[in-house]
Order: structure tokens, then C-alpha cells, then sequence
């Protein structure tokens, strides 16, 4: 048996759940007067409210004993001090590093990272002031317009996701386009609409060797080059955030236009390095800063904070309690704001690539269930689309409500309404609707009697369903640095206790291998017959796609 499930925390927890068998958040609530005031935790701007979750003071007790006796201080201790705590990969993990302000001490095994951030961020600076004042110029003289960033994964869905949240900060001479999709649609799209005189490119590959990205990054340059007439273009209208100079000067990119990082980066916690390129050029360094900074708030609070106070400790617990005791193996994120509406997708890969492991740091399998499946996008369009799940449905799915309570430049009431459905949508799920209810409502609306009967198991909501509320203040670049943060420390958290490396990729890497096998022979051209060793229905699929497109050839 692994050892997390022996531990004497986890043998309580199993036993304790038990208790709460009959057990509903509105008795708890009755019973408990102060529970809302007292559920909840404050940090950099952060409110995090897990007061409707089915949860007790004994519970919480017991998921901090889980947690220490876990180790969890000393491996936060451990990731702070640049201990190589991604065994796998024989790396320090330290994008806590990325956000420190500049002059605070970040040495680890003798090298300062301090200086070596800091060094990286002026040049982006630098690079970034030129774009936004006009300064850069494209091969014809003319300023800079469009920014395609291309790439994929943590390269594509961090500045994504924070460039859409900070749009009312964008420079308003320059368009930000994303571009991560290989099959030519995404790219062909910005390219029919963007001028090759003003439009520059970030091509973010830490390898520069990514299938997808330099596939996408060759189309543009090809683009370029048939309207620039010339290959010399490419140096104005390309830049890279990569370590690979050669592969870099070879595209035809100049090295000194290149942006690296470090091997103690993994993509998914990127986007506070040189991957962040396009978020400084849409909303300046200044703002840039102030996202760091707030990262760096929840770093030195979830560092030095007591676990029981801890906001991103007290995440986690509330999710482990969930996913491996009360047997949610989904959980939604739904935030009540638009320009939070890429949120769900940069935080699905943040948990489930971290923590959709089977297999311990140990080598062993963890015996229980890790990431659960994190899916959502902006509240108010879920509750017209799978909130009836969440509502009725035979499967517990957590909720993570995300709300921002000043409504800054839009209008005050348009802003009321998604707070109001919110709350309502919380609260909804918690209290849920008894059939006395539903008769008494369906009687003052003067239903016949009949019909109320045939109406009421319908009409009725279980309720008990569990779920968080997250407010900003004000969605600012400092208040989103510290979210974002508040969840890679909950993701790490999370892997910590279950006894897994949060910081490999292992499971991507055999769908990869065996696209390039495929690709070849995928070819039309191609009249070597299959290797033999794919199975069945593969082969039957690539069959079907060659056949396709040699009646093309042959017409």
C-alpha cells in the first residue's frame, strides 16, 4: 500500500468522511452562526471563501495533520531554496525566482538567478519600449501594428490568458494575435488580415525545435518573404524566446533578438519569463512589473504563512478533500468576468498536466485519485449551457466562482447582475429546493394539483453541492499575478501531498514520438506499404487518408 494511504491523517480522513453521511451545508450553517465569517482566508488582494464546501473544523484539522505529516513545509522550503525537487528531470523549479523583485538575493547552488532574471527583463524592456513608442521599424520604414506571438502550451496559454484579462491596458496602437494551432486555419486567419510592412512575430520555443510551432513560424516567414522580397525582412519582423541560438540564427533570426530562459522554467510556469514578451509589449513594462509583484505577494504568503491561514494551502486541502473523500473527480472554474474567460483553459493545463500522474516521485503507483478534470469558461454563458449538471445531475463537480467586486470601466449595473448571479448560483447549488418548496411555489402559481405532483421530482434540487468563491477587489495586474500564483501554489500542493512530481510531463511525450511516425506516412506520395507494427484502426485511418488525397493528386 502506498505510503500516503498509511498515514494515520489519511486513515482519520477515510474514517471522518462517514460522518458526514446524511450531513447537509445547511445544517452546518444553522448549527454555526459564524461559519461564513470564519471559513475563509485573506491574502494580496485575494478573498478565498470554501465555506460551502462539506467541511468542519475537526476536517480542516485533519487535513493540516495530512499536510505536515506529508512534509509539506520542508518541500515548500525545498522549492524556494532551488533544491532540485523535479527529480525526474534532475531540475530545480523556481518561477518564484521570475517574479522576486530586483536586488533580492536568488542564489541557488551558487549561481545568481537574480542577476541573470533581471538581465532578461531589461532587454525585454528595452525591446518592448522600442515597439510600443514606434521606435522599431519593419522593413519598409513603418511602425509596428500586429504582434503575432506563435506557440503552444504553457508558450501560448499563460500570455493568452493574460492579455485577455488586461485588455483595458492594452496599448492601443498595437494588436495582440495568438497563433498555436497547426492545422493551418489559426494562422492563415492573421495572416489574411495582417500587413507584412508592420507585423512582428514572436516565435516562443524553448528548444526551437516544437513540430507545431516552427511549422506555424515557417508559414509566416515564407508569408513575409514573398511580400518583403527579400529574406533580409525576417530580422525586423521576427524575434525568439528560446535557448537554442543556432537554430535561431539559421530561421534567420538575429541572436540578439533573442530572449532565453532556464531549464528550472517549465512551460506551464512560464509566462513570468521572456514567454511573458507579449504581454509586456501589450501592456508595458510598468504593468508587467505590478503582475510580478503581485505574484510575488502570494510567493512570500504562501512561504511564510502558517498552513492554517495559508491561502493556497487551504485551496488544495479543500480540492484533496473533495477529489479523494468525497469522490469529485471534476471540478469547474467559472469566472464572473469576460475578461477572465481564458482562465479555465490556462489553469487546465496548470493541474492536469502537473498532477494527472498515476505514478508517485517514487516510481510507485499513489493509490488514489489525483487531478481531477478541470473544465469551465465564463459563468454567466455555463449557466445557459451545463450548470443543469451541476445542479441535477448524479455527479458531485466542485465549483470555484471567481467574481471581481468593482466593476472599474464598464457599467455598474451590467456588472451587478453577473455578481448578483453569482451569489445566486453558490448559493443555488448549496441550499438546492425541497419538494414542500416546490409544491408551495407551484401551488401559489395556481397549478392544478395533478400537475404539481407530476412537477415536483423535476422541480426539486438536491442540493449540498460544493463550492468556493475567489474575489479581487479589482482585476488589476497585480491582483491577477497574485490569482494565478494562488493556484500554481495550490497545484503544487496538491502534488506534494499525493506524493507526485508536479513539475515533469512524461505522458505527453509518446503521443509525440509516434506523430512523427505517422506524419511519414500520412504522405500521398508515399508507396511504401505500412510498417506492420501500428494497430488496426490506425492503420486503417492513415489507409483512408492517403487514399484521400491521391484521387487528389490523380484528378
Amino acid at each position: 500500500m502506498p505510503i500516503l494511504l498509511q498515514s494515520a491523517a489519511w486513515t482519520a480522513l477515510s474514517a471522518h468522511r462517514n460522518a458526514f453521511a446524511g450531513l447537509s451545508l445547511n445544517s452546518l450553517f444553522a448549527e454555526d452562526p459564524a461559519r461564513a465569517r470564519r471559513l475563509q482566508a485573506e491574502a494580496c488582494g485575494l478573498v478565498f471563501h470554501y465555506a460551502r464546501n462539506l467541511v468542519r473544523d475537526d476536517t480542516l484539522a485533519l487535513l493540516l495533520r495530512l499536510a505536515l505529516e506529508a512534509g509539506l513545509p520542508s518541500r515548500i522550503a525545498a522549492m524556494f531554496a532551488g533544491e532540485r525537487i523535479n527529480t525526474t528531470e534532475d531540475r530545480a523549479v523556481l518561477h518564484v525566482a521570475l517574479r522576486r523583485p530586483a536586488g533580492m538575493p536568488s542564489t541557488t547552488e551558487g549561481v545568481d538567478l537574480g542577476a541573470e532574471v533581471e538581465a532578461v527583463r531589461a532587454r525585454m524592456r528595452r525591446f518592448s519600449t522600442e515597439v510600443r513608442d514606434g521606435q522599431w521599424l519593419g522593413y519598409s520604414g513603418r511602425r509596428i501594428t500586429d504582434i503575432v506571438n506563435i506557440g503552444i502550451g504553457g508558450s501560448d496559454l499563460g500570455p493568452t490568458m493574460v492579455c485577455e484579462a488586461l485588455k483595458d491596458l492594452a496599448h492601443p496602437a498595437l494588436r495582440l494575435h495568438f497563433v498555436s494551432n497547426v492545422d493551418g486555419v489559426q494562422i492563415g486567419d492573421v495572416l489574411r488580415s495582417a500587413d507584412p510592412e508592420t507585423t512582428l512575430f514572436i516565435v516562443a520555443s524553448k528548444t526551437f525545435t516544437t513540430q507545431e510551432t516552427l511549422t506555424n513560424a515557417r508559414s509566416a516567414r515564407a508569408w513575409l518573404v514573398a511580400h518583403a522580397g527579400n529574406e533580409a525582412a525576417v530580422a525586423r519582423h521576427f524575434v525568439a524566446v528560446s535557448t537554442n541560438a543556432a537554430a535561431v540564427r539559421a530561421f534567420g533570426i538575429d541572436p540578439g533578438n533573442m530572449f532565453g530562459f532556464w531549464d528550472w522554467v517549465g512551460g506551464r510556469f512560464s509566462l513570468w519569463s521572456a514567454i511573458g514578451l507579449p504581454i509586456m509589449l501589450q501592456i508595458g513594462a510598468v504593468h508587467f512589473d505590478a503582475l510580478l509583484a503581485g505574484a510575488h505577494a502570494m510567493d512570500e504568503h504562501f512561504r511564510s504563512t502558517p498552513l492554517e491561514r495559508n491561502l493556497p494551502v487551504l485551496m488544495a486541502l479543500i480540492a484533496i478533500w473533495n477529489i479523494d473523500f468525497l469522490g469529485a473527480h471534476s471540478q469547474l472554474i467559472a469566472p464572473y468576468h469576460q475578461r477572465l474567460h481564458r482562465l479555465p483553459a490556462y489553469l487546465q493545463q496548470l493541474e492536469m498536466e502537473s498532477n494527472g500522474k498515476s505514478v508517485g516521485a517514487d516510481g510507485q503507483p499513489v493509490g488514489c485519485h489525483t487531478s481531477p478534470v478541470i473544465w469551465g469558461e465564463q459563468g454567466i454563458n455555463g449557466q445557459h449551457a451545463y450548470f443543469q449538471l451541476l445542479h441535477q445531475g448524479t455527479q458531485p463537480v466542485p465549483v470555484d466562482f471567481i467574481g471581481v467586486l468593482e466593476a472599474g470601466a464598464e457599467d455598474e449595473l451590467h456588472h451587478r447582475i453577473a455578481f448578483a448571479n453569482l451569489l445566486a448560483q453558490a448559493e443555488a447549488l448549496m441550499r438546492g429546493r425541497s419538494a414542500e418548496q416546490a409544491e408551495a411555489e407551484m401551488r401559489a402559481a395556481g397549478l392544478a394539483e395533478t400537475r404539481i405532483q407530476a412537477l415536483v421530482p423535476h422541480r426539486t434540487f438536491a442540493g449540498n453541492r460544493p463550492s468556493n468563491v475567489i474575489l479581487l477587489e479589482r482585476l488589476t495586474p497585480f491582483s491577477l499575478g497574485a490569482l494565478i500564483a494562488a493556484y500554481e501554489h495550490r497545484t503544487f500542493v496538491q502534488g506534494a501531498i499525493w506524493g507526485i512530481n508536479s513539475f515533469d510531463q512524461w505522458g505527453v511525450e509518446l503521443g509525440k514520438q509516434l506523430a512523427a511516425r505517422v506524419l511519414d506516412e500520412l504522405d500521398p506520395a508515399r508507396t511504401a506499404a505500412l510498417p506492420g507494427d501500428h494497430d488496426a484502426s490506425t492503420e486503417a485511418l492513415v489507409a483512408r487518408y492517403r487514399n484521400r488525397y491521391r484521387r487528389t493528386l490523380s484528378t
